[in-house]
């Protein structure tokens, strides 16, 4: 299953309660973090909710476990 990797890019002051509130249900706090959600109906609803203040990326989970850690080529 996809990942949405969700960046806190607007602040909400001037915006509806029920906005922030989302903004924080999403577990952002402050301005340019990131979180990692499961892509579900759910999280895309909020996401839609607040977009003009997000910025969204879908990440496989292909490209989330692979990494070079181990120092193999």
């Amino acid at each position: 299953m996809a990942q949405l990797k969700v960046t806190y890019k607007k602040s909400t002051i001037g915006y509806a309660e029920d906005q922030k509130a989302t903004v924080r249900s999403l577990g952002l706090r402050k301005l340019n973090q990131s979180v990692i959600h499961q892509d579900t109906p759910v999280i895309r609803g909020m996401v839609f909710k607040v977009r003009h203040l997000v910025a969204v990326e879908e990440i496989n989970d292909a490209s989330a476990t692979t990494s070079n850690a181990g120092g193999e080529r």
